[in-house]
């Protein structure tokens, strides 16, 4: 059984509004009157007169209502039907770049991210004063001819190489064809794409890498075997350079592993504290045998106060230990080797290991912390560098909100920089009980 539920305001309201405009009409209604007396004096049935004025009346009290509300219904009803279209405030609350289209590839609405990406449309334009890509618009045109959803990758080359995943699908499938509109969506692939670039790089490197020693052990142990097999001198000898070769890819694995771990971890900022100085009188100490076997003098410029700051003391460790033993190896021309330990309330704490050898060119400084990327490879090799150790320091960096800073003159020597973030002790605190 259905209810029927009425409101008990709904009639005195009403009543209200027609007193508010008989009110309101009291001058033509009252004319309305005089006219219909005047007419019967004149020939006109008294009936006929009250019931034309009747309709005059009415017509004037009820009328304009009935299309007040009629449009007020109308109004209502457009609002309601806007506010529900589906391009306006939800594709502007969607970071997915996307555009909305009719069935002649105007564009309806865009939101900000793809007026970021493509740019803004004028009024009524097509898809194509923006769009050139001849993938795309075939895209389009599949979809608006069949009506299923499809989509395509678009790579672009200029200014940067991006990749993008560009999805057309129709809105209302069951409007009529004139009334249907479509929407087109870009999800960027871009750093899925460098990353499996530089994973495939990255194998590829390695197993290069780990293969040119392996070859090396296998050569001479079927020389030993075979020729050799009665030389003691070329035994000795090449016994020395496989060891030479192991040690080499013990290296590599070693750094390999590091990296491994550090990725896993990159997410976790460390919450030791860490006093620079005397870690890195700790890696100096460490460092001068070898330091002195080449030749090059480590001086250490420190301030007045301890230098601490927020950090694995192992990791920071590894950090200074590659720099150091970088600058002592690649500028041992320069026969000095300068670390300076500053801390100022602008910057931060910062560490800075210049050495006055040869130099590095500009073209390769952006690329030095890029892994098995080498200015030189025999020189490299010679030095029993692995080409993994300025990646391992970027990546141990970025887990301490650090960063690098290289900057090289050929001919005058290199300084490569350690910037620490400023952290108040608050967040500090905030952030270690988020972790615990």
């Amino acid at each position: 059984m259905s209810e029927i539920r009425q409101d008990p305001l709904a009639e005195p309201q009403a009543a209200d509004s027609l007193a508010a405009r008989a009110r309101a009409l009291a001058r033509p209604l009252g004319a309305g009157a005089a006219l219909a007396l005047v007419a019967v004096p004149a020939g006109l049935e008294a009936w006929q007169a009250i019931a034309g004025y009747g309709v005059f009346a009415g017509a004037l009290l009820f009328w304009p209502a009935g299309r007040d509300k009629a449009r007020s219904r109308a109004l209502a009803k457009g609002a309601a039907a806007s506010s529900g279209h589906p391009d306006f405030a939800l594709i502007e609350a969607l970071d997915l770049p996307t555009i909305v289209f009719d069935r002649d590839t105007q564009v309806v609405r865009q939101n900000s991210a793809a007026q970021s990406l493509v740019g803004a449309y004028p009024e009524r334009a097509t898809l194509s004063a923006r769009i050139r890509s001849p993938a795309i618009l075939d895209l389009v045109g599949r979809v608006v001819a069949r009506g299923f959803p499809e989509s395509v990758e678009h790579s672009e080359r200029v200014p940067s190489e991006r990749w993008h995943e560009v999805r057309v699908a129709p809105v209302n499938p069951a409007a009529e064809p004139a009334a249907r509109l479509y929407v087109m969506t870009f999800r960027d692939l871009t750093e899925a794409r460098r990353m499996d670039r530089m994973r495939t790089d990255f194998v590829a490197n390695a197993s290069h890498e780990l293969r040119t020693p392996l070859a090396s052990l296998m050569g001479f142990i079927e020389t030993m075997q075979g020729p050799a097999r009665n030389d003691e001198a070329a035994r000795t000898r090449f016994f020395g350079i496989m060891l030479e070769q192991a040690q080499r890819m013990a290296r590599l694995i070693d750094d390999l592993l590091s990296l491994s771990r550090l990725e896993m971890r990159a997410h976790v900022p460390p919450e030791g504290q860490v006093d620079l100085g005397k870690t890195i009188t700790h890696v100096i100490d460490t460092l001068k045998p070898m330091a002195n076997d080449l030749g090059v003098e480590i001086a250490l410029s420190l301030p007045e106060a301890p230098v601490v700051v927020t950090g694995d003391v192992d990791e920071l460790i590894q950090v200074f230990s590659n720099l150091i033993e970088n600058a002592c190896k690649y500028g041992q021309a320069g026969k000095r080797v300068q670390i300076t330990v500053a801390n100022s309330d602008a910057e931060g704490a910062q560490v800075t290991v210049q050495d006055f050898g040869p130099g590095i060119a500009k073209e390769h400084v952006p690329r030095l912390t890029e892994r098995f990327y080498r200015v030189d490879v025999e020189t490299s090799r010679t030095k029993k560098g692995t080409g993994l150790g300025l990646a391992i320091v970027k990546h141990i960096l970025a887990r301490h909100r650090a960063r690098l800073v290289i900057k090289s003159v050929p001919g005058e020597g290199s300084a490569f920089t350690v910037k620490f973030s400023r952290h108040e002790p608050a967040k500090i605190a905030l952030r270690r009980e988020i972790y615990q």
